[in-house]
């Protein structure tokens, strides 16, 4: 067996090969990268905000990847947690805020930001991001009942508002 010797007289430094992920941990981001980065960017707005968002999602789910396959009863539903956590809830809290800023003369936006997050959550993917409710019952670990009773609520909750604005435009026609 030989060995090369550098330039500088020194035996080069074997390359160190990356750790070799767990398969599972592989198929579930080979399976969901698409759909988190597809939520991710509806919300960041940007391609190269959304890869980093679920980027660090992805290193939190493996750096806790034995304890969520032990302890979990619903896989999907922990991963959804911390996707939500890590890509998801900083930027709907600064749109909340924003939107809690922002005077539509109305009081809709102010509305929208004082929904509860749930309820805040399903009207962002459902009404900006433009998923079903089979999508948004994956992405958030809940069943599609759960989705509808989120949607219905926060509904509920902004149906004075949507009636003003309704009344206003009927006025503002006369």
């Amino acid at each position: 067996m030989t060995e090369e010797v550098g330039e500088d007289g020194r035996m080069p430094v074997a390359e160190e090969a990356p750790l070799p992920l767990p398969v599972e941990f592989e198929a579930l981001y080979i399976l969901h990268q698409e759909a988190f980065h597809d939520l991710a960017l509806a919300v960041l707005g940007t391609n190269d905000a959304a890869e980093r968002a679920v980027h660090r999602a992805f290193l939190e789910i493996l750096n806790l990847w034995d304890r969520l396959r032990e302890q979990s009863e619903n896989l999907d539903q922990e991963v959804w947690a911390i996707v939500r956590r890590t890509v998801i809830s900083e930027e709907l809290l600064s749109l909340r805020e924003q939107m809690a800023a922002l005077d539509s003369g109305s009081g809709l936006y102010e509305a929208l930001g004082a929904l509860p997050p749930r309820q805040f959550d399903v009207m962002v993917l459902r009404y900006i991001g433009g998923h079903d409710t089979r999508h948004i019952s994956w992405y958030m670990g809940v069943t599609p009942s759960t989705v509808d009773y989120h949607c219905r609520r926060a509904r509920e909750r902004l149906s004075p508002i949507y009636q003003k604005i309704l009344k206003c435009q009927r006025e503002d026609n006369a």
